[in-house]
């Protein structure tokens, strides 16, 4: 008879087939827990770029482009309106001080001067013939004066004469009281001839001396009048180069009318336009750098214009030192304008990764080199050519700063 075998529960195969679902289930838990589940993206090393993380010297800067102007330019602006006769020189001529540029004709200006020279001679001839006539008047009146001075010394010696006869009863008193009322009259006579040249010479000096007022009026306009037609013929004020010149011969111009600029060739400084972002950070002293004919030239900030157009304000920037040689007005010269002292910073090159993560965070390379991850960093303040590091990476780590473009939203990059 058979024997019916009792199977045992914890066989074999089911131990083994239990383990390898704990196994299987534990890889699961793991693999979800602890494993790597980072979106993922492999990437050809040959197509980034990769900084290295350092410490060295950092200065913050801008680069706008100036424009070299010259420091004093001359608008040549006629004070006098006329017709063009003459041109001295050419747009673009080399100037002293003095040198003759256009000459203008104006004939009212030539008729004016006519009619006050006519006016001045008059007026110095009627000077002259008060002046001839107050003389004339000072000689008669002395010879009067002469004369009446004789008369009182006779009349005097008559009426002293006359007064002792009278006195003594030899003399009538008619002929007494005669030579003194003579003698009184005289005296009343000189006192009111002197009182009289008094006064007319009183009218006499003021008449001169309105006459004088008259002749130095109309001298004043007189020479007002030369000196406009003088400056009928436009001069240079300053030395220097005709870089604008508008007229031609024949052309009427009217006062107050530019023709044209002077620039002082033999000092320059930068107009620059910074943006408006930069306002309160621009002061005057600040230093810039550039470039020209294989030389650094040093600039320092002298003025700063804070009206804001377009989203730019300028700024005035005068050399340091010589004047490069062979700069000339109009030129655009790109700068390096410091906006801070040097400083020992952690630095990264920049790059196209600013764009796509506005400076918070970056792709790290591991030490191996095999792969790249994601961190978040910190960038404090750049230039043109690096970014400063506040927090986030380390002296020595490696960074990809080309462009993320094409990265998506991967957390890890493999690199082959």
């Amino acid at each position: 008879m058979d024997r019916q075998i009792e199977k045992k529960f914890w066989s074999l195969k089911r131990i083994l087939g239990i383990s390898f679902g704990i196994l299987f289930l534990a890889f699961i838990v793991y693999s979800f827990v602890f494993g790597d589940s980072s979106r993922k993206l492999n990437v050809d090393k040959d197509r980034i770029t990769i900084s290295t993380v350092r410490v060295e010297a950092f200065r913050e800067f801008i680069p706008p482009i100036g424009e070299v102007m010259p420091i004093e330019t001359f608008f040549l602006d006629v004070t006098e309106g006329g017709r063009i006769v003459e041109k001295f020189i050419e747009e673009g001529a080399f100037v002293d001080i003095g040198d003759p540029i256009i000459k203008l004709d104006n004939p009212t200006l030539s008729l004016s001067l006519m009619f006050n020279e006519s006016q001045v001679f008059q007026s110095l001839n009627d000077l002259r013939g008060t002046r001839l006539q107050m003389e004339q008047y000072k000689l008669d009146i002395k010879r009067r004066l002469l004369d009446i001075d004789f008369q009182i010394k006779s009349q005097k010696r008559e009426y002293e004469l006359r007064k002792k006869l009278f006195e003594k009863g030899l003399g009538s008193q008619i002929e007494y009281e005669e030579s003194k009322d003579n003698y009184d009259y005289l005296k009343e006579y000189k006192a009111l001839t002197l009182e009289t040249q008094r006064q007319d010479s009183l009218f006499r000096v003021e008449q001169i001396r309105n006459q004088e007022s008259n002749v130095k009026q109309m001298e004043l306009s007189l020479g007002s009048i030369r000196k406009q037609l003088d400056n009928l013929t436009v001069k240079a004020p300053i030395k220097g180069q005709l870089t604008s010149l508008n007229g031609e011969i024949g052309q009427a111009i009217n006062r107050g009318q530019n023709l044209g600029r002077i620039d002082d060739i033999d000092s320059f400084k930068v107009r620059v336009p910074v943006d408006e972002y930069y306002l309160a950070r621009i002061r005057t002293g600040l230093e810039g750098e550039f470039e020209f004919n294989g030389k650094v030239h040093q600039l320092v900030i002298s003025a700063v214009f804070p009206q804001i157009q377009d989203g730019r304000f300028n700024v005035d920037m005068l050399f340091k030192g010589e004047l490069p040689k062979g700069i000339r007005r109009g030129q655009t010269v790109h700068l390096r304008l410091a906006l801070s002292d040097v400083s020992e910073s952690m630095v990264v090159d920049r790059g196209g990764f600013y764009q796509a993560t506005g400076g918070q965070w970056t792709f790290v390379v591991d030490p191996s080199g095999e792969f790249a991850v994601k961190r978040k960093i910190k960038i404090n303040r750049e230039n043109t050519e690096v970014y400063e590091i506040s927090d986030g990476l380390i002296k020595g780590e490696k960074v990809i700063i080309s462009s993320y473009d094409n990265f998506g939203d991967a957390e890890k990059l493999i690199l082959k």
